[in-house]
């Protein structure tokens, strides 16, 4: 079963997530107000943002940057 959502970032609606990515109220909005496309050219960036700064996930201060931006990233224009 589809997923059909509004994505805030295509402006149209389309299909959503098959499931939360993260627990907690970031992922919830993806969740709600993100698509599947959208999701998949984060996961993109992300790689990329973890390898160029050497973003180390275990440090709460890398994981709390990487929250910013995916934050930026889906939600501000």
């Amino acid at each position: 079963m589809s997923n059909l959502i509004f994505c805030l970032k295509l402006k149209k609606k389309t299909n959503g997530l098959k499931y939360l990515p993260f627990y907690g109220s970031l992922g919830e909005r993806i969740y709600f107000n993100i698509s599947k496309k959208i999701w998949k050219l984060w996961l993109k960036h992300q790689t990329i943002l973890i390898n160029e700064k050497c973003l180390n996930l275990f440090k709460i201060k890398d994981r709390k940057f990487l929250y910013k931006t995916m934050e930026k990233f889906f939600f501000e224009e």
